[in-house]
């Protein structure tokens, strides 16, 4: 009950902010994606991730749904992280107003290569990099951190500890994890306990959510369901229920 009345709060501020904005300044959403590129990560995988973004942004659905207001667009940006000391920019903040953008940032996802990159994974840190990035975006009325991950922090500040720094700013997950606890390696961990560990540590806002990979070959299909969901527009008639 108090989550929905939380929801229903934001959202009518969402639409109080689209009826009083200038319609130069108008964004509906600034979105962007974090990925993991951790130790963890070798370079299938990697590709597997690069590659399953591409695909669920090219997916007919979600270009539908990130059209639906030609004149009030989303707005995306992607980087990869790893340890506190790396996070690199693949996609700038771009302007999602045609099929063709949407293709052009898809492409340049598809086309990356992972090279030599730190082992650790700094959770916190690229949260901090997120809403530095989605800080840039003032003029979006919703603000959304999407971060992709298949481990623990476990280098720089906690996850929790950046979240009280977020406001506004949601933050959902897509935890890659295996099902099969015999399939573990050292660096992976069983599903179950990941999606825990995402729970109490890394959702942020009134009514943030989690999707699973049940490995990377799996990840476009649960990013294709997590863009639809992050996506959505709600109306005036449902918010709060």
């Amino acid at each position: 009950m108090i989550s929905s009345l939380k929801s229903g709060i934001v959202w009518a501020a969402f639409w109080l902010a689209a009826a009083t904005m200038p319609a130069w300044a108008q964004c509906r959403q600034a979105l962007v994606l974090a990925l993991d590129v951790s130790g963890s990560v070798d370079a299938q995988e990697y590709q597997l991730q690069m590659q399953g973004l591409a695909s669920a942004l090219n997916d007919p659905d979600v270009v539908a749904a990130i059209l639906t207001l030609p004149d009030t667009p989303v707005q995306i940006s992607v980087f990869e992280w790893s340890s506190p000391t790396y996070q690199r920019i693949i996609v700038p903040w771009a302007r999602l107003i045609t099929p063709e953008n949407i293709a052009s940032v898809a492409n340049v996802l598809s086309t990356q290569r992972r090279t030599d990159l730190p082992p650790t994974t700094g959770l916190g840190t690229a949260m901090q990099f997120g809403k530095s990035l989605l800080d840039q975006r003032p003029a979006c009325w919703r603000k959304t951190l999407d971060i992709s991950g298949d481990g623990k922090n476990n280098s720089g500040p906690r996850a929790r500890d950046i979240r009280s720094q977020l406001g506004q700013i949601e933050v959902n997950a897509l935890v890659i994890g295996v099902d099969a606890p015999s399939r573990l390696s050292i660096e992976e961990l069983e599903v179950g306990e990941l999606t825990a560990y995402f729970h109490s540590e890394v959702l942020h806002g009134p009514a943030p959510f989690i999707e699973v990979a049940l490995g990377f070959e799996d990840y476009a299909r649960a990013m294709r369901r997590k863009l639809l969901r992050e996506l959505e527009i709600p109306t005036l008639s449902n918010l709060g229920q």
